[in-house]
């Protein structure tokens, strides 16, 4: 039985997660229009059962097993316990999961994960479920997307590199860090440093003197330093920026997603890229949407951290 299980070949896809509000389902979207245009057969299961207005072609789905809703009126739960129980009910129903997920062996999968961060940093669920889909001869990568407009905020932006290093330690995938919504990074304000700082989490003693400026975080000067050394001794934290609109930046995280898992790109699905990439602009792409973030932040602006931290 053994060896009949190691000849199914295997399947590949992403898992997404992270906060709620981060673009997940939204990426799930995007994605899926990406790859039917690139000609890889995909499809998105949601594993989130808080998902009630689906924007995506959906060809499984957790409420047809249970509902957050329903929890929550059956067991008098709030939404965190109640998401926690479906994620728990799930774990004792793997079998119906295995089982729809068997009609579709021959595509690439998305699935689209719930949106409370404890399921990911400090629940075994989560984890669970992951390691019984690579049981099944999934190899997976999480995709871990967080909301762009935290880097304008230093405070946030370390908040989120420690909640990163948890997630990635905690869910023992094969993991890429998103930077999502690009294209509006700078609405909650202008960067303190360039974006390659922040997508490649370069020295955080910069951005925690940035941080002392500020006389509330002055007293915690030194938890500060501390959080940033944690997260610069593990080495593991870096970002890919993210433009759902943009198919440039949606390249970029799939090629990077791709390498993670081990996926191998075929002949016609090249084709079929160098086809898109050269393609005139059309309606479902916005490819210089955030080419003017990209350009203040990345190539014009030559100065080092040295000197934007003396000018500070």
């Amino acid at each position: 039985m053994s060896s009949q299980h190691q000849e199914i070949s295997p399947c590949f896809g992403q898992v997404l997660i992270g906060p709620p509000g981060s673009g997940k389902t939204t990426y799930c979207r995007g994605m899926q229009e990406f790859l039917n245009h690139l000609g890889r057969k995909v499809v998105v299961i949601n594993l989130d059962p808080a998902n009630e207005r689906l924007p995506y072609q959906c060809a499984v789905d957790i409420s047809e097993l249970v509902t957050l809703d329903d929890v929550m009126e059956g067991l008098k739960l709030g939404p965190n316990g109640g998401l926690i129980y479906c994620m728990e009910y799930l774990t004792t129903n793997l079998d119906w999961l295995e089982g729809k997920l068997k009609e579709h062996r021959d595509c690439y999968f998305l699935f689209d994960c719930p949106g409370q961060v404890e399921l990911y940093t400090h629940h075994s669920s989560i984890r669970s479920i992951f390691a019984k889909l690579a049981k099944w001869n999934f190899r997976l990568t999480a995709v871990h997307l967080v909301d762009s407009h935290y880097c304008a905020d230093p405070a946030k932006f370390i908040s989120v590199l420690c909640t990163s290093l948890s997630t990635m330690l905690h869910v023992e995938l094969p993991h890429v860090n998103v930077l999502s919504k690009m294209d509006l990074i700078e609405q909650y304000g202008k960067l303190a440093f360039n974006l390659d700082f922040y997508t490649e989490v370069m020295d955080l003693s910069y951005l925690v003197e940035h941080l002392a400026s500020d006389p509330f975080f002055k007293k915690f000067h030194h938890l500060n330093e501390k959080l940033a050394e944690v997260i610069q001794d593990y080495g593991l934290v870096s970002f890919v920026p993210l433009n759902v609109q943009d198919k440039e930046s949606m390249m970029q995280v799939l090629r990077t997603v791709d390498k993670a898992n081990g996926y191998c790109f075929g002949d016609l699905e090249e084709r079929n890229l160098q086809a898109m990439m050269s393609a005139a602009v059309g309606a479902d792409f916005q490819f210089d949407s955030t080419l003017g973030v990209q350009e203040r932040y990345l190539e014009p602006n030559k100065k080092s951290l040295e000197e934007e931290v003396m000018e500070l």
